[in-house]
C-alpha cells in the first residue's frame, strides 16, 4: 500500500536518464539499470534517454519499455547506426547534433538521473548540474552511485566546496544514492536551494 500511495503522489511524469553505451565490467551496473527501469515503472514514470539500443542505455530502456511505460530517446543521426542495433523501441527523436540531444532530453524531463558511465555521461550530468546552478532549471539532478562507482567524483566536488570553487548549496544540487528505489524517493522531496543561485531570467 505505501508503493502504490508514492506512486499516486509521484510529481515526475519522466525522468532523464544519462548512462553508457557499453554494459561496464561489472554485473552490478547492469543490474542497476535494469532496476532503476522497474522502479520508473513502479512509480508511472515514462523515461527520456540518449536513444542508444546498446550498453546500460539499452537495458534501462528495455526494462522501462517491457514495464508498459512510455520511452523517449533522442540520437544524433551522426550516432544512430552505431547506437541502433535490432528493433528500437519507444519513440526515437533524431535531432541533429550533441546540444540539440541535451536540450531535447532537457526540454522533456522532470528530473535528471545518472547511471555509471563515461565521458559523455559525465558531460551530461555536469551540464545539467550547472544549469541548475545558474537557474536555467529547478529540477532535481541524481547519482546514482553504484558499488561506489561515482565516489571519486563526489569527493572531488566536496573538494571543490572546501577549496572555495563550489559553493555549500551548489554541491546539495547533486542527490546520490546506491540503490534506485533510495535515489527516486530522495529526488521525490529534494527542492532546490534558490540561495546563492542565480537566476537568469529573471536578472535581465
Amino acid at each position: 500500500m505505501e508503493m502504490e500511495s508514492e506512486t499516486k503522489q509521484s510529481k515526475f511524469k519522466r525522468i532523464c536518464v544519462f548512462c553508457g553505451s557499453s554494459q561496464g565490467k561489472k554485473r552490478s551496473y547492469q543490474d542497476a539499470a535494469i532496476e532503476l527501469g522497474r522502479e520508473l515503472v513502479t512509480r508511472n514514470i515514462d523515461l527520456v534517454y540518449g536513444g542508444g539500443s546498446i550498453g546500460l542505455m539499452g537495458l534501462v530502456s528495455q526494462a522501462v519499455h517491457n514495464g508498459g511505460r512510455h520511452v523517449i530517446g533522442v540520437i544524433p543521426k551522426t550516432l544512430m547506426p552505431r547506437e541502433l542495433t535490432g528493433e528500437t523501441i519507444g519513440e526515437v527523436k533524431a535531432v541533429a547534433d550533441m546540444h540539440q540531444r541535451k536540450a531535447e532530453m532537457a526540454k522533456h524531463s522532470d528530473a535528471f538521473i545518472a547511471l555509471p558511465g563515461g565521458y559523455g555521461t559525465l558531460e551530461e550530468l555536469l551540464e545539467v548540474i550547472t544549469w541548475a546552478q545558474l537557474g536555467i532549471h529547478d529540477k532535481s539532478v541524481g547519482l546514482l552511485n553504484v558499488d561506489g562507482y561515482y565516489n571519486s567524483l563526489l569527493s572531488f566536488m566536496d573538494k571543490a566546496v572546501e577549496e572555495g570553487f563550489i559553493s555549500p548549496s551548489a554541491r546539495q544540487i547533486i542527490v546520490s544514492a546506491p540503490t534506485a528505489k533510495e535515489l527516486v524517493r530522495k529526488l521525490e522531496v529534494i527542492a532546490l536551494e534558490e540561495k546563492d543561485r542565480w537566476n537568469l531570467e529573471g536578472s535581465n
